[in-house]
């Protein structure tokens, strides 16, 4: 049986300035991004100059950022934010919805697109591969935090958290980290690096990522105060989680009924 290390979720403090491992995971998560979207570039038959790679990741950033809280907000904490209107400008504290960041981030990249007049669909497949990184940054985020916990279990690699109960728990947070983080990377980089039908890249990101959301959610202590949403079982996040699982099947059947003169390099 293994213990929570309990760690201080303030990583540092600097005279009034506080900063948390939450927002230095997210700094990670946009610095290893923007990192990654550079060695894309250069590889990719589209043409992108490094001011539009930085403004890219800028408003994907920002779509995240908004779209998480915000969605957050609606899925999961919509009782909260009534009686507590401020806890949605405190980031600090935890409380993001990827399926509200995925689709801020969505949005901004639309607008983006539109302004540098590239193909939206481009732009996401484009993007795509990058975000495993920034989700695994999060899922270590969760864990650092003491957030999102598993269900008890009895597996010799049961976690006890001390600050939730005496008992054993999955850590679905590392979970998380494994399958969201490592797994979803190295398939979408290893699809991507090789030429594929627009919408192709966008729609196993889709598919992966909804799957194994779906799958860790069996481990994943339900969302307090939501609990099961359907049939007894069925969870909050995975029933977000099967239209992406939907859209990501729609666009790889559209990808390749797309004639092969348009594949485009990655």
């Amino acid at each position: 049986m293994l213990t929570y290390p309990q760690f201080d979720p303030v990583a540092f403090s600097l005279g009034p300035l506080t900063v948390h491992w939450y927002g230095i995971m997210y700094i990670i998560a946009f610095g290893g991004a923007w990192l990654l979207a550079k060695a894309r570039a250069k590889r990719s038959a589209d043409v992108w100059t490094d001011e539009q790679v930085a403004d890219l990741i800028f408003y994907g950033a920002l779509g995240a950022v908004l779209g998480g809280r915000i969605g957050s907000a609606l899925f999961y904490n919509f009782d909260k934010v009534l009686s507590d209107p401020a806890w949605v400008l405190r980031v600090w504290e935890g409380g993001m919805s990827f399926h509200g960041g995925i689709l801020g981030v969505m949005a901004a990249l639309y607008w983006y697109a539109g302004k540098i007049n590239k193909s939206y669909f481009k732009v996401l497949d484009f993007v795509a591969p990058l975000a495993p990184f920034g989700l695994g940054a999060g899922r270590i985020g969760n864990f650092i935090g003491g957030e999102l916990w598993g269900r008890h279990t009895d597996v010799s690699w049961g976690m006890v958290f001390p600050h939730v109960d005496p008992l054993p728990r999955h850590a679905s947070q590392l979970y998380q980290f494994a399958l969201e983080g490592i797994v979803l990377f190295s398939l979408l980089w290893w699809f991507s690096s090789k030429p594929r039908p627009t919408c192709a890249v966008s729609g196993l990101f889709g598919i992966g990522y909804g799957v194994q959301r779906f799958f860790v959610e069996f481990f994943r202590e339900p969302d307090e105060g939501i609990g099961f949403v359907l049939l007894d079982w069925m969870t909050m996040g995975q029933i977000l989680s099967l239209p992406m699982i939907a859209a990501g099947i729609a666009l790889m059947v559209y990808a390749y009924k797309v004639p092969s003169n348009h594949t485009e390099k990655p």
